[in-house]
């Protein structure tokens, strides 16, 4: 059904890169979401009533609240769509992670309601009844939910939406608190067991376990989360295929919503190498990451001397010094040498993990006795980076 609409409503669907497209998709998604919540909220509300059962009444109510989750969504969507302004240059795309942060909020509080209800079921069970037409009704109820967690999965990651893959992962709780409702149902019919309450205490858990991991996800990319390695990966492709880059670092991609990024690095270039030339390569590599990945980039030139051959072999050895003597996963970078009239300064970047457990100051301290151990000639200016 979704496919259908989104054919028929959307043009140029296939372009989910667009940003138009995008909002277009996602805002289909959510009004689908809403009617189907609407309709199923009704119907197990009537189920709930027929059979007794607080379980099904309180799923009822979950559909109703998943009716309002999509409708935050379907706001989210319309707002994160705004085009830039004076206060917001790079655009309202965070918005939409604000939506998906809301909706997991409404699937917490709905997962603690239920949490109540089952607690109060379990020290005073009442009777429940099951009948074919309430069977019938969980059991479509629980197809449908499937069906939605299908398609929003399946477009949360075409669109690549934080916001969309909270509403699957919502819907698909729902699937198994209807199916875990119907058992209770049975169970109670055939055996005389009354295990509506826990069945409920085990929705309400999945629900607020689902409710938190949906928050965390969407507090992620708000707070600034890392680049996928995917995206890394291409970044250093399109550069590396630079014919003058020699290297690159100090990457850093900036996220204003989905579709809407910044990228900043440093490219390695010859430094005798023609300044024109290299900056019309640097300029086409930009113009290739806005057009593949759909972000802005900035690239600064760090020149690199080729002709000095003493510059390799340093710097392999200073390398060694410190993979051996500190940790193997230090890197250097813009290595370049000094020469002075009493010593030969090495002045290089070094990247260190976030999780190495020695401060910047102390581990510059112990970069300088690794370079004190090369040769008294020998002194460093290093500055430390982090990622």
């Amino acid at each position: 059904m979704l496919t259908f609409l989104i054919r028929r409503f959307v043009p140029d669907a296939e372009h989910t890169d667009r940003p138009a497209v995008r909002l277009a998709c996602g805002m289909t998604a959510a009004m689908l979401g809403i009617a189907l919540n609407i309709v199923l909220f009704a119907v197990k509300l009537a189920a709930g009533l027929i059979s007794r059962s607080i379980a099904v009444t309180a799923d009822a109510f979950n559909s109703l609240s998943d009716a309002a989750s999509s409708l935050v969504t379907l706001i989210g969507f319309r707002l994160a769509g705004r085009k830039p302004d004076l206060d917001h240059p790079f655009g309202h795309g965070r918005l939409e992670y604000v939506a998906g942060l809301v909706v997991a909020m409404l699937v917490v509080l709905v997962g603690a309601n239920l949490l109540r209800s089952s607690i109060g079921e379990i020290a005073a069970p009442q009777d429940v009844s099951l009948t074919p037409l309430t069977a019938v009704i969980l059991l479509a109820s629980a197809g449908v939910k499937l069906y939605m967690c299908l398609y929003n999965r399946a477009l949360g990651r075409r669109i690549d939406s934080a916001a969309m893959r909270a509403a699957s992962t919502d819907s698909l709780g729902d699937m198994l608190s209807t199916s875990a409702v119907l058992a209770a149902l049975a169970v109670a019919r055939f055996t005389g067991w009354h295990i509506d309450g826990w069945a409920g205490l085990a929705v309400s858990l999945f629900i607020l376990y689902s409710g938190f991991e949906a928050v965390r996800e969407t507090v992620s990319p708000l707070l600034g989360e890392a680049p996928s390695q995917e995206l890394v990966d291409t970044i250093t492709r399109d550069v590396m295929g630079g014919e003058h880059v020699l290297g690159l670092h100090d990457l850093i991609v900036h996220d204003y919503g989905p579709g809407r990024r910044m990228v900043s690095l440093h490219a390695e270039v010859p430094a005798d190498g023609n300044l024109l030339a290299m900056h019309d390569e640097i300029d086409q590599i930009e113009r290739r990451l806005r057009e593949e990945l759909n972000c802005d980039a900035v690239i600064h030139m760090d020149p690199v001397v080729t002709d000095d051959g003493r510059v390799a072999p340093l710097r392999d050895a200073l390398t060694a010094r410190l993979h051996s003597g500190i940790d193997p996963r230090l890197t250097l970078h813009d290595f370049r040498i000094l020469d002075g009239s009493a010593q030969t300064t090495l002045i290089f970047d070094v990247l260190a993990p976030y999780d190495l457990a020695v401060s910047d100051d102390a581990l510059a301290q112990a970069i300088q006795y690794a370079v004190d151990a090369m040769g008294a000639q020998y002194r460093s200016v290093v500055r430390i980076d982090r990622g």
